[in-house]
């Protein structure tokens, strides 16, 4: 499946009913309270995601939740990539404390509505649901101490100084979401 990806100035897709690790059931209407908000497709088995997860797990630690929220969303079919299952991403969860909402796309209907198509891939939209920023967290998934410029962070600060996003769009690179059928 080849989706087409939601464009800058695009409106955050609602999405509604996804299984999260905290057990609860997630909306995008949860998130309401985050002046900014984070979507990030990820999942399990991919070494590029594995690559940024303490990365993922800094960022939320150095953003209070009302100032921005990040959310991942593993929308990987698990026919082939078993260790993509719902128990699996509660396991790796619980493992590498993460410290934001870990949502299961078990139709992959939210990946399609965003047009994801990689893992890593972060969405990163204002206050008013509008996408301001779209591409991969940094310029070196490799070495954390080697990354030049942090995208993501950059998208943030922008945003949450009133600012327009200097750099509003990069290529994510990473795994592909695996698609079913």
């Amino acid at each position: 499946m080849t989706p087409n990806p939601l464009t800058i100035t695009d409106v955050l897709p609602s999405f509604s009913g996804l299984p999260g690790v905290d057990g609860k059931t997630h909306s995008s209407n949860d998130f309401s309270g985050a002046r900014v908000l984070v979507i990030a497709f990820t999942c399990n088995h991919c070494p590029y995601v594995q690559a940024y997860e303490e990365r993922m797990i800094a960022f939320q630690r150095d953003y209070p939740a009302k100032s921005a929220t990040l959310i991942a969303i593993n929308s990987n079919e698990t026919n082939n990539y078993p260790e993509d299952r719902f128990e699996e991403m509660v396991k790796r969860a619980r493992e590498k404390k993460f410290n934001f909402p870990y949502l299961r796309d078990e139709r992959q209907t939210v990946a399609e509505s965003f047009g994801a198509s990689h893992t890593p891939e972060f969405f990163v939209f204002d206050e008013e649901r509008v996408l301001r920023y779209h591409g991969k967290m940094d310029d070196n998934y490799k070495n954390p101490n080697n990354v030049q410029v942090k995208y993501l962070r950059d998208a943030v600060d922008a945003l949450l100084a009133g600012k327009p996003v200097a750099t509003p769009e990069t290529y994510s690179i990473g795994c592909t979401i695996k698609w079913s059928g």
